[in-house]
């Protein structure tokens, strides 16, 4: 079994910073594209930033310059640094990846439990 544990999120002021967490563990043979959604009550998921094995990174408009994905292969942990937060920037934030696991080689799409970020005027 695979999964995907979030941490580092929290409340903190406008312009202020977090550093988002997210570990993939158990039978993993390959983590492909890992990446971050957020989610806001009564809305759809959108995407916040990805990152492919190769480190190909991409970029929701609303968080261009503002935000930094990046990923530790070796620790297959992936991690969303996010500096000049806005109030618009609250919301549960959802680590996601692209697993191929170890025992029977299956493609798989997996989410995080998901972790709270809220941005105070």
């Amino acid at each position: 079994q695979v999964q995907l544990v979030e941490s580092g999120g929290g409340l903190v002021q406008a312009g202020g910073s977090l550093r988002l967490s997210c570990a993939a563990s158990g039978s993993i043979f390959r983590l492909d594209t890992m990446g971050w959604y957020r989610q806001a009550p009564g809305k759809q998921r959108e995407l916040v930033a990805v990152i492919t094995s190769g480190g190909s990174t991409n970029y929701a408009d609303s968080v261009k310059g503002r935000f930094t994905i990046s990923r530790d292969n070796a620790k297959n942990t992936v991690f969303l640094q996010m500096n000049g937060l806005k109030p618009e920037d609250t919301d549960v934030y959802y680590c996601n990846a692209a697993v191929i696991e170890y025992t029977y080689y299956r493609s798989m799409e997996l989410w995080g439990q998901g972790t709270q970020v809220t941005v105070s005027p």
